[in-house]
């Protein structure tokens, strides 16, 4: 069987749930607010 070889990366992770990211979206912002009133201490791969 074939093994799955990609890792995942820093700079990849960042660009898909980063910060920025979630602030394009009007869902991802409502994602930020929801995790900021949850307390959370990150709310996101910044």
């Amino acid at each position: 069987m074939k093994k799955h070889l990609t890792t995942p990366t820093d700079i990849v992770g960042k660009r898909r749930h980063g910060f920025l990211k979630r602030m394009r979206s009007k869902a991802g912002r409502k994602i930020l607010s929801r995790r900021r009133r949850k307390g959370r201490k990150r709310i996101c791969i910044s």
